[in-house]
């Protein structure tokens, strides 16, 4: 049987063949309504399949899941969620359904990413499964807390090893807030980055003492004392101590529009 490609291409180079490439596409046509009645039957029925004893929407084997606007990777995003909660609780959607109040073909529209729920549905079902509402839009923490070991954070360490600074949040994606702890070796200055504007950061020394430098400004910190700026402003940070400094930095970022970019 030739493909609708093949038929254009002997139309294309061969007048005579109009015809025969005529009725090849009309039966060709027959077959793909075939073929997409079968596919639809087929994930039709998969929405059924067990696995260890949980029923699963097919999220996140459904490549028609990941649409490419914001809503579609949002609707995915959500999904996958919710399949993961339910699943990690050993829930079907049917006890789901009866410990939310939401409907099962509600459950599963959602988890297969064909619908995206309301505030007051995920509200349900985040009190059903006890986790936060939130949990549903993020790739971190979905149920609620998530350990971040310290021998396997990472760390950026400055070329001369004198500085060095260990993300305190998971860095998987756009954060409106990052925390850092910083370590600044004795008689060290760090040069900072300017961000955006709007962008403020917060310091507070924990051991040592701290010299921060806002433009022409400089601000002599002690163990426990704390400092708040605009980070588009040129600045640095300078241990005047003999000793190292241990610092923690909260970086609160300019308000953007939320990203709901899904690899």
């Amino acid at each position: 049987m030739h493909s609708p490609l093949a038929l254009v291409r002997d139309a294309q180079t061969d007048r005579s063949t109009v015809h025969r490439s005529t009725t090849h596409r009309s039966a060709d046509s027959q077959y793909s309504q075939q073929d997409l009645t079968d596919d639809a039957s087929l994930q039709t029925s998969s929405q059924g399949v067990e696995t260890s004893g949980v029923e699963t929407s097919g999220v996140e084997t459904s490549g028609a899941a990941r649409g490419e606007g914001p809503f579609d990777a949002l609707e995915y995003l959500v999904g996958v969620n919710l399949a993961r909660l339910r699943a990690e609780r050993q829930l079907s959607l049917d006890a789901l359904a009866r410990a939310s109040g939401v409907s099962r073909a509600m459950l599963a529209q959602v988890e297969s990413a064909r619908s995206v729920p309301s505030i007051k549905v995920l509200c349900k079902v985040a009190a059903a499964l006890k986790v936060s509402v939130s949990a549903f839009l993020r790739r971190h923490a979905v149920s609620g807390f998530e350990h971040l070991p310290a021998d396997r954070a990472a760390r950026r360490v400055s070329a001369d090893g004198r500085y060095s600074a260990r993300a305190l949040y998971p860095e998987d994606g756009p954060a409106s807030a990052e925390f850092h702890e910083l370590r600044i070796a004795p008689l060290h200055t760090e040069p900072g980055t300017r961000r955006a504007p709007g962008t403020t950061v917060n310091l507070v020394v924990s051991e040592g003492t701290l010299e921060v430098s806002v433009h022409d400004r400089r601000q002599l910190l002690a163990t426990g004392d704390a400092i708040v700026f605009d980070a588009d402003q040129p600045h640095s940070l300078r241990n005047p101590g003999d000793t190292e400094a241990r610092v923690f930095r909260v970086t609160l970022n300019a308000e953007t529009p939320p990203r709901w970019d899904v690899p």
